[in-house]
């Protein structure tokens, strides 16, 4: 609930140069599963804005964070001690203002400490190279910190995603600010509350504020004093990013919008396959970036598949966190819900045909929730919106193919490409397949397998750069090379 109150006791406060900092403007936090308002939140803006830009730009030339990559690497691994320190604390806070269940929100937790050391290797390990260049001449190419970067965060998973560009920015040697939105603000204040744990961190070296209008982050985004972002959000917000961004010619990296397609193969072992795509469905409410939206099905099992499928979905059992029982919590919000029920009622008009039809929840208590069914419906038209547009919901699309060139191709035809899976025993037409789908992650036989240590991004509309893996500091450093002669050595 996005609104401005008078209730303004104890709100969740912005962290800028290690200081708490209010505003004028306090809004309320909601739990989606109920709607009952959780606390308050003080939205950031422009002002808050340029205070961060200050303090990052101060901890940058005033304290050593720049030049000794091993206190950068200390605060990694005690920043990763602090986030196992409060595990339990953030986990309850993710799933109580975000809505995930608890599985779902430990998951998230627990990809964060792992990645905060992985960048604390890297961090020790990575400084740059020296070359011969020449006889008697020395190259060195030494990775630089861009400067400041912002990190801008999405809320459908705000911890982990923000960790994620968080870490690699930290390692590179970059003072950050980080834009989160006001619908993770408690997630957001608990997370605050564990940077502020870590004395080795220099204050400004991390700046944390909460803007749901966005008016802050334009200021960021458009501002010459801010060489680097790192976005993870819808692609429509990903383009508005690098048209402002151009100007200064800014590093920017973006993880973008998603449309994922699984490819099943006649030869697919369904027992392993259907669970995963229903999880793949159902994980964070299908709000993910690579849900499963698409499942193209090869027309000697679609009935089968199609029957099976069905069944799995109507047996999810929707409830809120509180429930450990739940297989899926509510969406973000009931506008969330809303959006979702009209691209499905627009897809049945256009002659989707119903196979599950799902929707919002109505009746009894869970009716006060954002809550939405999964819903399976199937096509035969490809360019319908629901199969080329992004749904950030519980809804998923069935095409059928015959050939495996019909299979690729309708994989391909969209303008997303970030994730996709691949289902079939057999593994060398999977690995024949995999490079020719235009996607950053393809999993074969699985779904939504990620690492700190294995890189992740998209291609096409779903984005620009990579995130986790020894390539993520790319987005945030430069290379200087040196060169000198210091002369031969006379035989």
């Amino acid at each position: 609930m996005n609104m401005n109150t008078s209730h303004q006791s104890n709100p969740a406060l912005n962290w800028v140069g290690g200081e708490w900092l209010g505003s004028d403007t306090v809004r309320e936090s909601i739990n989606p599963a109920t709607y009952e308002v959780i606390g308050t939140y003080a939205e950031g803006g422009v002002e808050t804005a340029k205070a961060a830009i200050v303090a990052a730009k101060r901890a940058m030339s005033e304290s050593e964070w720049v030049h000794d990559r091993k206190l950068r690497a200390r605060v990694l691994d005690k920043l990763a001690d602090a986030f196992e320190r409060n595990r339990d604390e953030l986990i309850k806070i993710l799933y109580t203002e975000n809505g995930k269940i608890q599985g779902d929100a430990t998951f998230e937790v627990d990809l964060c400490i792992p990645s905060l050391r992985y960048f604390a290797g890297i961090a020790r390990t990575e400084a740059g190279r020296i070359v011969d260049s020449g006889p008697g001449r020395i190259a060195m190419m030494r990775r630089q910190p861009m400067g400041v970067a912002c990190v801008i965060a999405p809320w459908n998973s705000p911890v982990i995603l923000m960790v994620r560009s968080l870490a690699p920015a930290l390692a590179a040697g970059c003072a950050v600010i980080v834009k989160m939105p006001g619908k993770s603000a408690q997630i957001t204040a608990t997370i605050s509350k564990i940077f502020a744990e870590v004395p080795e961190l220099p204050r400004g070296v991390i700046n944390v504020f909460t803007d749901e209008a966005g008016d802050g982050a334009k200021h960021i985004v458009a501002s010459p004093e801010v060489p680097v972002i790192s976005f993870t959000g819808s692609t429509g917000t990903g383009k508005a990013i690098a048209l402002s961004a151009a100007p200064h010619f800014k590093r920017i990296g973006l993880e973008l919008g998603g449309k994922t397609p699984a490819i099943v193969f006649d030869d697919a072992d369904l027992d392993l396959a259907l669970p995963m795509l229903v999880t793949s469905l159902t994980k964070f409410a299908g709000q993910f970036c690579v849900t499963g939206q698409r499942v193209i099905v090869h027309e000697g099992i679609a009935e089968e598949f199609k029957k099976r499928f069905a069944e799995r979905l109507r047996a999810v059992k929707i409830g809120p966190a509180a429930d450990l029982s739940s297989d899926m919590g509510p969406m973000i919000d009931r506008e969330n819900v809303e959006r979702v029920n009209k691209v499905v009622e627009r897809a049945i008009a256009e002659g989707a045909e119903v196979v599950v039809r799902g929707g919002p929840l109505t009746d009894g208590p869970l009716s006060k929730g954002a809550f939405f069914r999964p819903t399976f419906l199937e096509v035969t038209d490809p360019k319908m919106q629901v199969v080329q547009q992004e749904t950030f919901g519980p809804v998923v699309t069935m095409q059928r193919f015959s050939t495996v060139q019909e299979a690729v191709a309708l994989a391909n035809d969209s303008i997303y490409g970030l994730g996709a899976s691949i289902w079939t025993r057999d593994l060398s037409k999977a690995l024949c397949i995999a490079p020719r789908i235009e996607a950053g992650l393809v999993w074969i036989n699985e779904w939504g397998a990620v690492s700190e240590d294995a890189e992740e991004g998209g291609s096409k509309h779903s984005g620009l750069g990579r995130l986790n893996g020894i390539t993520a500091i790319d987005d945030f450093t430069e290379i200087r090379t040196i060169t000198f002669n210091p002369g031969l050595m006379q035989a």
